[in-house]
């Protein structure tokens, strides 16, 4: 991984070591706190031509020529985001830094955040120095660190191409968390996956031996604690299969294992926090590859719940190998399911890049997550699980189809197919997330993106803390 590995470097308690200050103001507050500088700051503002716009900053002089501050200037300054500090953090000299009055706060992860970079292929180093931050709220440290580590998690690997970041690495990746927390690390794969997930052995039957399918489980915690199901969809590279995307289409499939990358970083968090949950982590890890033993349009698929699906589009993959996840993670009991996947264009035409499609069959359960997506700056859209819509899910000769003509209603078809495989009496959250961001915006580069994973992990610590 590229992310940086030592956030918890960046982040200091303040014990009142030698720091430049930083000023925040807003636009409410904006002219009276430049009226009350001393003449050379409000020159220096001046010159600079510092307006009272989100992320416009300005060096202020002190008395000497080694003596200065800086002012940004925030929506809120009341109310910190996780992310108006993150431009400064990017754009500041190196060294160390303190607010001029209280605690950092959410702001802190932001500043963590903006030394992210992925430079696993470039030949030059183009790392910047590293700007330290201090917080009169020591005991904020390790959880902000570990939530910016999870971060940095999705954004590697999402980031990193198909060819090294296949169901190999994913397993690798599984074996690296199961070390690390003591956990049990179970992997089925090949022709094992045959009678017990036919469908996930079906999507990925047909890529290269070493990019075999797989069935990759984790599980952590105390037994007697409720159980905690996590699954993330891990289609390495999606081609789309025989029926193959058009090369636009295909640009970014390395991204089609985000949801995957979600799960195991919501997993990093549970198991680091030591969240009292009986953990269980699936991802069902596949290419979704074009060879002579392709599952086919028109096939008859059996799922390892029973109920039969016709293939309508081999490009509807990711809601197969889900099914057969979601149908193991039930048999165990959980007292919450959640899963991340890429899984629909349809959700991003609705909602854009930002927002994860979200889907619960518990109203409360929804009300929780969408609230905790506002509380930390990571918003979730609630969509519905219109029962109406289960008749698009027809077929004439299987139990099921995977993919409904029409093109109406894609992202909650693709969910309401899901909730067939979803034990009943079971809460269950689904995100339909992009994992992507299209352009950068201050700590959050340009490529692989958690989106959904802090507000997912806000409400599991409300819910189970």
């Amino acid at each position: 991984m590229n992310s940086v590995d030592h956030f918890n470097t960046l982040l200091h308690p303040d014990k009142g070591q030698a720091a430049r200050k930083i000023h925040i103001t807003d636009k409410k507050n904006f002219d009276s706190w430049l009226a009350a500088q001393p003449p050379r700051a409000r020159s220096a503002a001046a010159a600079q031509k510092l307006k009272p716009l989100g992320y416009a900053s300005a060096i202020l002089p002190g008395e000497d020529a080694e003596d200065w501050s800086v002012v940004t200037v925030v929506s809120d300054a009341g109310k910190l985001s996780p992310w108006c500090l993150a431009k400064l953090a990017e754009t500041l000299p190196e060294g160390a830094y303190r607010l001029a009055t209280g605690a950092p706060g959410p702001a802190a992860l932001g500043w963590l955040l903006a030394h992210y970079r992925f430079d696993r292929y470039l030949k030059d180093d183009k790392s910047v120095g590293a700007r330290i931050l201090l917080t009169a709220d020591p005991a904020s440290i390790d959880a902000t660190v570990r939530e910016a580590e999870a971060v940095a998690l999705v954004r590697d690997m999402v980031n990193t191409p198909a060819a090294d970041m296949g169901p190999p690495q994913l397993e690798a990746e599984a074996a690296r968390l199961a070390k690390a927390f003591d956990a049990t690390l179970t992997v089925t794969k090949r022709h094992d996956l045959e009678t017990g997930y036919p469908m996930i052995h079906a999507v990925g039957m047909a890529a290269a031996r070493d990019f075999a399918p797989r069935l990759i489980e984790i599980e952590w915690g105390n037994p007697a604690h409720p159980r905690l199901a996590i699954i993330g969809k891990g289609v390495c590279f999606d081609s789309g299969g025989l029926d193959i995307k058009p090369s636009s289409g295909m640009r970014l499939m390395k991204k089609d294992m985000g949801g995957a990358a979600h799960a195991f970083a919501l997993a990093q968090l549970v198991m680091a926090a030591r969240l009292p949950v009986r953990l269980h982590l699936l991802v069902p890890a596949v290419e979704n590859a074009i060879a002579g033993n392709a599952f086919r349009p028109g096939d008859v698929l059996t799922s390892r719940q029973g109920l039969t699906v016709e293939i309508a589009n081999t490009d509807a993959e990711g809601r197969l190998v889900l099914a057969d996840a979601l149908t193991k993670a039930g048999e165990s009991d959980p007292t919450l399911i959640v899963d991340f996947a890429t899984l629909t264009g349809a959700a991003r035409v609705a909602l854009g890049p930002d927002l994860p499609a979200t889907f619960a069959n518990d109203d409360e359960l929804a009300a929780a997550v969408v609230a905790a997506g506002i509380a930390t700056d990571d918003p979730l859209w609630r969509m519905p699980l219109h029962a109406g819509y289960d008749d698009m899910l027809k077929s004439d000769i299987a139990d099921l189809n995977n993919s409904p003509d029409g093109g109406f209603a894609g992202a909650v078809t693709a969910a309401l197919f899901l909730q067939r495989f979803v034990s009943d009496g079971t809460p269950w959250l689904h995100l339909d997330t992009f994992a992507w961001r299209p352009a950068a915006k201050p700590g959050r580069p340009k490529g692989g993106e958690a989106l959904g994973l802090r507000a997912v992990w806000a409400m599991l610590q409300a819910r189970f803390g």
